[in-house]
C-alpha cells in the first residue's frame, strides 16, 4: 500500500517562493513516476510536474517552467517541489501523485495521492 504524505505549503507574497515535500512509504518506488497536481478552487485538477524515481527525466506543465522545481530524493523516498516566482495564479491545493510505469500528465493514471496542501499566494 503506496502511502504519500505531504508537508510545506502556505500563504506567501507574488515573488515569494514555497517548497513543498512528499514523502512516499509502502513499497519500492523503481517503476514509478511522481507527480505534482494542483487544484484552484472552480476548476479541474491539472498536472503541473513529474519526475520518474529511477532515471530523474522530468516533465513540467508550460506556465511553471523555469520557475518550479521538481526533485526526488531516493535515500528519504522524498519528492519536493521547488516553488519560485510565484504568482496568485499558482494559488490552489497541490497534491502529489504516483503511478507505475511511464510519466503521464492524466489525472486519472495516477493511482495514489497525498493529502493536499494549500498554497495560496497574494499579489
Amino acid at each position: 500500500q503506496v502511502q504519500l504524505v505531504q508537508s510545506g505549503g502556505g500563504l506567501v507574497q507574488a515573488g515569494g517562493s514555497l517548497r513543498l515535500s512528499c514523502a512516499a512509504s509502502g513499497r519500492t518506488f523503481n517503476n514509478y513516476v511522481m507527480g505534482w497536481f494542483r487544484q484552484a478552487p472552480g476548476k479541474e485538477r491539472e498536472f503541473v510536474a513529474a519526475i520518474r524515481w529511477t532515471t530523474g527525466t522530468i516533465n513540467y506543465e508550460d506556465s511553471v517552467k523555469g520557475r518550479f522545481t521538481i526533485s526526488r530524493d531516493t535515500a528519504k523516498n522524498t519528492v519536493y517541489l521547488q516553488m519560485n516566482s510565484l504568482k496568485p495564479e499558482d494559488t490552489a491545493v497541490y497534491y502529489c501523485a504516483a503511478r507505475q510505469g511511464g510519466s503521464s500528465f492524466y489525472t486519472d493514471n495516477y493511482d495514489n495521492w497525498g493529502q493536499g496542501t494549500q498554497v495560496t499566494v497574494s499579489s
